[in-house]
């Protein structure tokens, strides 16, 4: 059996508050946990002027960075809505295309939040139809299956952790277990 020695972090995290502090107790999480941490930016240099050329660089880093890594771990905390950031969705894919282990978790503030309709809900409005199918706002359909995520992201993860935690931004619990869990994924 081979140990996975590196893993790649997807998430919005370098947004959050605190982000240096956060990515920095995430990388610590993950020498205890006897692998090598990769985020999007790690060995990318952008174009000082920022714009197409710039985001160009920073996909390619990106990728690079998932193709190098043994597995991925995506934080699908929702952001920005009630789904998870849309580069984390797109990373998770990316990995799973290239056959590599996604594991996955999402902190919500509390226990109602763990379910992706409910989040919608609460976030844009939603409602039965007269056929009992969830509709948000807009009257479109939500997928109403009780999981955390879409079923594709949800489905993709090997192991998708929903930690209710006071601190979503903050709170390294779910890469912790995530961590643990990719012993079981080594080949």
């Amino acid at each position: 059996m081979r140990r996975l020695k590196t893993v790649y972090l997807a998430g919005p995290d370098v947004h959050y508050p605190d982000a240096g502090e956060l990515l920095a107790r995430k990388r610590l999480a993950c020498l205890s946990a006897e692998v090598e941490a990769r985020l999007a930016g790690d060995g990318v240099t952008l174009s000082a002027r920022a714009g197409e050329l710039q985001a160009r660089e920073a996909y390619a880093g990106a990728l690079a960075n998932i193709r190098a890594s043994d597995a991925v771990v995506a934080n699908l905390t929702p952001w920005r809505g009630p789904g998870c950031d849309p580069a984390t969705a797109f990373e998770a894919g990316f990995a799973s295309a290239l056959g590599k282990p996604v594991l996955a978790y999402l902190n919500v503030d509390e226990e109602a939040d763990a379910e992706y309709r409910a989040r919608v809900e609460a976030w844009i409005g939603a409602a039965p139809d007269a056929k009992g199918e969830w509709r948000d706002a807009q009257d479109c359909a939500i997928e109403d299956l009780d999981l955390p995520e879409a079923a594709l992201l949800w489905a993709e993860a090997r192991r998708l952790f929903v930690i209710v935690t006071p601190d979503p931004y903050g709170d390294i619990t779910g890469l912790e277990l995530c961590l643990e869990a990719l012993k079981e994924y080594a080949e």
